[in-house]
């Protein structure tokens, strides 16, 4: 289900959506500072998935700029953010997970992927351990 008012939204969860402001200001804030066109740093495992999912760097950077949605990241410390894709028929979504780094300044995309369908919002998707064990090396790198 879908909310179309952002008011509706906050009368369901306002919590959630005040967290969901602070990760949106932080992200303004980086474009303001232009730290997103100097600071991108790339993990293999993200470049890896690039190639698998064939996205394009500059479209994992325009899912972090103009996301539909923005949540917690499944790894601990991480956003992710996400663009609907696809068509009515086949509905998709594309996934970036990044960090905020504050030294060296700038963000570390540490994954990106397409969802097949449409995930509920607010709801974690069911990720196997050994995919979390994963990502929690690839952020302590």
């Amino acid at each position: 289900m879908y909310l179309k008012s952002p008011k509706a939204a906050e009368k369901i969860c306002p919590v959630r959506n005040k967290k969901h402001q602070a990760l949106k200001d932080k992200i303004s804030q980086l474009n303001k500072k232009n730290i997103i066109c100097d600071g991108v740093f790339w993990t293999q495992h993200s470049k890896n998935k690039i190639r698998q999912y064939r996205f394009s760097e500059k479209r994992v950077l325009r899912i972090f700029r103009k996301p539909d949605r923005v949540e917690e990241g499944i790894a601990e410390g991480t956003v992710a953010a996400m663009q609907i894709t696809g068509t009515k028929k086949n509905p998709t979504e594309a996934w970036t997970m990044y960090v905020i780094m504050k030294k060296p300044r700038g963000i570390k995309i540490v994954s990106a992927w397409r969802y097949p369908g449409r995930t509920p919002v607010g709801e974690r998707p069911i990720i196997p351990p050994d995919t979390l064990e994963v990502l929690d090396t690839l952020l302590k790198n």
